[in-house]
């Protein structure tokens, strides 16, 4: 995990913040340790979400889901101070993103007191997007380009949008943006391996089965190893990869015939 580095002693208290909520996933109160750490740091949108996305994920992973301490009544509710309401949003929405629940998702922003959707930070944006990405509505990708205007390189606000245009089959030439995103900074230089599996499935989509399947092998080599459960769904990439590259190549072949039976 890269943090926004102001200066080594912040990033030092940036780094404890996200040990101490993730140290422990079973106790249900680290999510307010953790609020209560990022509003002493006055923690901008970017540490944030660098910090809360990490924790959602340890979470789930461990079993202790984030949707299973907080409410969506908690993200909605006018009151809180800034930071602890934008922690509370990240940590759910973002527990929501990696579980797909795409409907949920949007109904929680757009549940949000007008004021707060009105001054929504990017990160937050970015997961909203992801949302009407994932449910390929066209009116994801306006809300996508207004978002890269302010991110910046923030990796994991990028990350966010490739996994909508990822999950957004039907969007119109979601495979060609999602191609464009994976190759702009911080991931050109092609080391991240959940970029490369993103990039591998829109190569599939549009039929590059080639690149596709040198792109899935080169993040399968990248991924550190121990973790199973994305190397699976990298294995599982390249033989979806792998069929329709047989299928197109048979499907373009004459039949073969045995005794004018073909085969």
């Amino acid at each position: 995990m890269s943090l926004p580095l102001r200066h080594p002693g912040r990033a030092l208290a940036l780094l404890r913040a996200r040990t101490r909520a993730t140290a422990n996933p079973a106790d249900p109160f680290w999510p307010t340790r953790l609020a209560a750490d990022l509003r002493e740091l006055s923690a901008g949108w970017r540490e944030s979400a660098a910090v809360c996305a990490d924790a959602a994920w340890t979470a789930r992973t461990s079993g202790h889901s984030v949707l299973n301490l907080l409410h969506p009544a908690q993200v909605t509710a006018a009151g809180s101070d800034p930071v602890t309401a934008r922690t509370v949003r990240h940590l759910y929405l973002s527990a929501l993103r990696y579980d797909f629940r795409c409907p949920t998702l949007q109904a929680v922003v757009e549940d949000l007191p007008p004021t707060a959707r009105e001054t929504l930070d990017c990160y937050s944006r970015a997961l909203y997007a992801f949302a009407l990405l994932g449910q390929s509505r066209p009116e994801g990708l306006v809300v996508m380009d207004e978002v890269l205007a302010e991110a910046g390189e923030h990796a994991k606000t990028l990350h966010v949008l490739l996994h909508g245009l990822w999950l957004g089959q039907h969007l119109d030439h979601g495979a060609e943006r999602l191609l464009v995103l994976s190759a702009r900074p911080p991931f050109e230089a092609g080391q991240d391996p959940i970029v490369l599996f993103r990039r591998a499935g829109a190569l599939r989509r549009l039929g590059r089965y080639d690149d596709g399947l040198a792109t899935i092998d080169k993040a399968l080599d990248l991924l550190p190893p121990g973790d199973t459960a994305v190397h699976a769904d990298l294995v599982r990439e390249r033989s979806l990869i792998a069929a329709a590259h047989d299928l197109h190549h048979h499907g373009h072949q004459p039949a073969r015939t045995i005794g004018g039976t073909p085969t």
